[in-house]
């Protein structure tokens, strides 16, 4: 079945500069860096996004641990083909889940908002659901932290 999460992420700047800033390899690498990642790399060619990251399995429950170890590898890939909307793809290579989706930008009045909708699915029986939670309460977090920098980087511009 899968989880569903849907989050909207506002700016006080128009699209364009809300679209320069999410295809913007400096951007993203600052995000990582405020995340802690482990280690990541980020490549942006012909408006595709790619954001490939550690993460540390610190923290996580002892039923995740056990399936992804001590880190995490985390691939997100945003197919940007208009200024305003995105295919999402994040996998976990070499696990039983991803989660795909949509980012799409609106402006209003000179604000844009991104909103975020993607399915999580995990295909392991009995704990999938679990992480499926687990999963999207990370997404909810990396999110905040993203538009945090957003907001931000944004500003200075």
């Amino acid at each position: 079945m899968g989880k569903r999460v849907v989050k909207d992420l506002t700016y006080d700047a128009p699209l364009e500069e809300v679209a320069a800033m999410l295809t913007d390899p400096a951007f993203r690498e600052q995000v990582l860096d405020r995340m802690k990642v482990v280690r990541g790399e980020v490549t942006v060619e012909a408006g595709v996004v790619t954001i490939d990251q550690v993460q540390s399995a610190a923290g996580l429950p002892s039923f995740a641990t056990k399936l992804v170890g001590d880190e995490i590898r985390i691939v997100q890939v945003e197919a940007w083909r208009t200024p305003g909307h995105a295919d999402v793809e994040v996998t976990i290579p070499g696990k039983p889940g991803e989660m795909t989706g949509t980012a799409a930008l609106t402006e209003s009045g000179g604000r844009t908002t991104e909103r975020i909708d993607l399915e999580i699915t995990v295909r392991i029986p009995l704990i999938g659901g679990k992480i499926e939670g687990l999963v999207a309460d990370m997404l909810g977090k990396a999110l905040e932290k993203e538009h945090e920098t957003g907001v931000e980087w944004l500003a200075r511009r």
